[in-house]
């Protein structure tokens, strides 16, 4: 099963990684200025990631694959790692899909 954990940068935003159950990160959110904020950017992912519709897909400049997650309101709450090919990326739009609504959170702030 994946979860996600909340850490901390190094400018004290909080921001949160969606690991599969491999470990791997599938999913990495934008900076939040608030815990509070960043928990109810993970609460949006588990809401959304279900609807492929809120998938967008896109080709960066040196032809790798990435894939953003949105909330309804349009607003990217989470962004995937580069990956060599289409099928590549459709497999970690699926895992997110997979592992996003029932995944545990883990907070690591405090560590």
């Amino acid at each position: 099963m994946g979860k996600f954990i909340i850490s901390k940068r190094t400018n004290g935003d909080f921001q949160f990684n969606l690991k599969a159950a491999n470990g791997q990160v599938i999913l990495t959110s934008q900076g939040y200025s608030t815990k509070p904020s960043c928990e109810n950017g993970i609460e949006s992912v588990k809401t959304n990631s279900p609807d492929d519709a809120k998938f967008e897909r896109n080709t960066a400049k040196d032809g790798r694959c990435y894939f953003n997650l949105k909330a309804g309101n349009g607003q990217i709450i989470g962004t995937s790692q580069m990956y060599e090919s289409d099928n590549g990326m459709e497999n970690g739009i699926e895992s997110v899909k997979n592992n996003a609504p029932a995944a545990s959170v883990e907070d690591e702030t405090h560590l």
